[in-house]
């Protein structure tokens, strides 16, 4: 009798069906059926999740500047209803300016001819500024002679660079060319060489060490380890050049448009409203350019070293 019982509950062991029976039966099923719906539930909010996270991304970006323009409109427009100062005009009439010299079509020409000029200038000063910052890394004499005069020159205002170029070449479109070049190629250059500097030392020989020396090493070991710099480098340039094409604009006669004409004629007519409108492109320009190409550059470099997360710092 008793191996007759065990053999039956044996059988009703083997006949039960999963999940039904209590203990430790169930719990596999059930565990299964739990992770399935989890996974699923993931699933359905892993899009939303990460919208999510992308607009929390994007508003973290935007938050600080849009802060800071309206901290400023505020404070404008404060001093404005405080009447501060007789000739300061309200930000109302600052946009109206702008959305005048819109639709009678001098703004679009105006900022196409200024940002063409400092993207040439820009261009022909990373042509001769990089190899230069290079040159004067190997070639110790070279260094000697030309550093100080760099150096010198890139402290200079851009206000005084104006009369010599326009003494040279008249008041033409290679006076404004060279003024940016005169702007722009020291700090490149300077900049460029400061980046070498700072390479470890142990870093080249380790290189030369496994045959990558002269123009090879230049390539392979110079140039990545000294990219961050260089990145730095060509922002300093243009930074520099478009200060210095706005003062050449507004010193010189240009044939052609530009806001540094615009600038000019709210000068010499008296117009602040019109002054501060070209101030505020200028402004924009130069923020627009350093968050849409010198910023998304410097974080990918630093990210492909571990220096900064590929979301920003």
């Amino acid at each position: 009798m008793p191996a007759t019982d065990t053999e039956d509950s044996r059988r009703g062991a083997r006949h039960e069906p999963p999940g039904r029976g209590t203990g430790g039966g169930g719990a596999p099923g059930s565990t299964d059926d739990s992770d399935e719906m989890a996974s699923g539930l993931d699933a359905l909010e892993s899009p939303v999740s990460a919208t999510a996270a992308t607009s929390r991304r994007v508003l973290a970006k935007a938050a600080p500047p849009l802060a800071a323009v309206a901290l400023v409109l505020a404070l404008w427009q404060t001093a404005y209803a405080l009447n501060w100062s007789a000739s300061l005009p309200s930000p109302a009439a600052v946009w109206g300016e702008l959305a005048g010299a819109w639709s009678d079509g001098t703004l679009l020409p105006a900022l196409g001819h200024s940002l063409l000029r400092c993207l040439a200038g820009f261009a022909a000063s990373a042509a001769v500024g990089v190899p230069l910052g290079l040159l004067l890394t190997r070639v110790a004499p070279l260094r000697t002679v030309l550093g100080p005069i760099l150096s010198a020159v890139q402290s200079l205002p851009a206000a005084a660079l104006v009369p010599v170029a326009v003494i040279a070449l008249g008041n033409s479109e290679g006076a404004v060319y060279a003024v940016v070049l005169l702007g722009a190629v020291p700090s490149i250059a300077v900049g460029v060489t400061a980046a070498v500097d700072r390479i470890p030392p142990l870093l080249l020989r380790a290189g030369r060490s496994m045959g990558a020396g002269g123009l090879r090493g230049a390539v392979h070991v110079l140039v990545p380890a000294a990219l961050p710099g260089f990145v730095t480098a060509l922002r300093q340039g243009w930074t520099f050049g478009w200060r210095a094409l706005m003062t050449a604009e507004l010193i010189t006669a240009t044939p052609l448009p530009g806001i540094g004409r615009m600038l000019d004629a709210g000068r010499q007519g008296g117009e602040l409203s019109l002054v501060l409108a070209s101030v505020v492109l200028i402004l924009a320009v130069g923020v627009l350019v350093e968050s849409a190409l010198f910023s998304p550059v410097e974080r990918r470099v630093l990210h492909s070293r571990g220096l900064a997360s590929a979301t920003g710092r």
